[in-house]
């Protein structure tokens, strides 16, 4: 996923009948340090970026098995690795 996709996204889950949480207070810890990763430029990127985005990788695959097709059928699963910056229905590119 994109950036600005994640921040839609990770508003879109925070947000409830009564408030919407505030932009950088929006969604996971998880998925708000994603979100900071995909808007650095790589040269800037540092530590603590490769370790939010080893964890995810690794969460991703766990959630992920060889055998668990990505199908409309499967909205929490899909939902919960969106929170990750991870859309399994989007085509790598």
């Amino acid at each position: 996923m994109s950036s600005r996709e994640l921040s839609e996204w990770l508003r879109t889950r925070s947000a409830d009948e009564d408030a919407e949480e505030l932009p950088d207070r929006a969604g996971t810890k998880t998925g708000r340090g994603v979100l900071k990763v995909l808007q650095k430029r790589r040269v800037d990127l540092d530590e603590e970026d490769e370790r939010i985005m080893r964890k995810v990788v690794d969460r991703v695959h766990a959630e992920r098995s060889d055998e668990m097709e990505a199908t409309a059928g499967s909205e929490d699963w899909r939902h919960r690795l969106m929170t990750l910056g991870h859309d399994p229905l989007k085509g790598t590119r």
